[in-house]
C-alpha cells in the first residue's frame, strides 16, 4: 500500500536507528519486519539467531514510525511526490546494478526539481588512512566489504534469515558523481561536512558521520 503524501513531503531511505524528525522514515531491515512480532523475536533473540543490537533496533522499531521499504525494487511512494530524498550509508550496501535500480526508483518518487542527498562511507578517506598507517588489515575491515564465512548450523541460519549487511560496493567523489551522472541527475554538487545547497532540509543531520563520509547532491529536472 503507497502512502499518501503531501506537496513537500521529505523522506530518509535507510535510516536505521537515526530516523529524520519531519521526514517519512524507511528501512528494509529484517529486525523492521521482527518488530511487528514481538513474540517471535524474543524468541529467536534467546535462540541467539538475532544479535543483541539487532534486538535492540527490534525494540526501536517498536516504538518508532518506521516504514519498510526495499528501496532497490520499490519506495511505496507515488510519482513525483517527494522534493528530498535522504539516505546516509546505504548505497554501499547494494551492488552495481542494485545502486542503478535505486537511483530509478528516486527519481520516480522526485518531483521535478527535487533533490537527492546522499552520505556514503569515502573510500579515498579510507586509502589515505592505509597510506599513513600501512596497515592492509586494519584498512580491509574499514571498508566493510569482508566478512568470515558462517561457521555451524546458528551462523548458517542466521545468514539465510537475514542475508548479508556488509558493503559490496564503495565509492569514492569522482565515481559517486559519475554513478549519478549515469542515471539522469543533474546539478550535482559535492560538499563538505555541515554543507547543503537544500533550502528546506529541516531538522538533517548535515555532519553524520563526518570522519569517514562523502556527501554529494543532486536534482531532478
Amino acid at each position: 500500500m503507497e502512502i499518501k503524501t503531501s506537496k513537500q513531503l521529505r523522506v530518509n531511505i535507510g535510516c536505521g536507528m537515526t530516523p529524520t524528525v519531519g521526514f517519512e522514515n524507511f528501512d528494509n531491515s529484517f529486525s523492521l519486519k521482527l518488530s511487528r512480532y514481538p513474540l517471535i523475536s524474543t524468541f529467536l533473540y534467546k535462540l541467539k539467531i538475532i544479535s543483541t543490537r539487532q534486538m535492540e533496533y527490534v525494540r526501536f522499531c517498536q516504538t518508532n514510525n518506521i516504514k519498510f521499504a526495499d528501496a532497490k525494487a520499490h519506495i511505496p511512494l507515488p510519482d513525483e511526490s517527494v522534493s528530498i530524498l535522504y539516505s546516509s550509508h546505504m548505497l554501499e550496501h547494494l551492488d552495481r546494478l542494485e545502486a542503478g535500480l535505486f537511483l530509478m526508483e528516486v527519481k520516480r518518487v522526485l518531483r521535478s526539481g527535487g533533490a537527492i542527498r546522499l552520505v556514503l562511507p569515502d573510500l579515498s578517506k579510507a586509502i589515505a588512512r592505509y597510506n599513513q598507517k600501512q596497515d592492509a588489515d586494519a584498512f580491509l575491515e574499514s571498508t566493510s566489504m569482508c566478512i568470515s564465512n558462517p561457521r555451524g548450523f546458528l551462523q548458517r541460519f542466521r545468514m539465510a534469515l537475514i542475508g548479508n549487511r556488509h558493503h559490496l560496493w564503495m565509492y569514492d567523489s569522482k565515481s559517486l558523481r559519475k554513478l549519478l551522472e549515469n542515471n539522469g541527475f543533474k546539478k550535482i554538487e559535492l560538499l563538505a561536512s555541515g554543507e547543503t545547497t537544500l533550502s528546506e532540509y529541516g531538522s538533517l543531520d548535515l555532519k553524520e558521520r563526518a570522519e569517514e563520509s562523502l556527501y554529494i547532491e543532486a536534482v531532478k529536472v
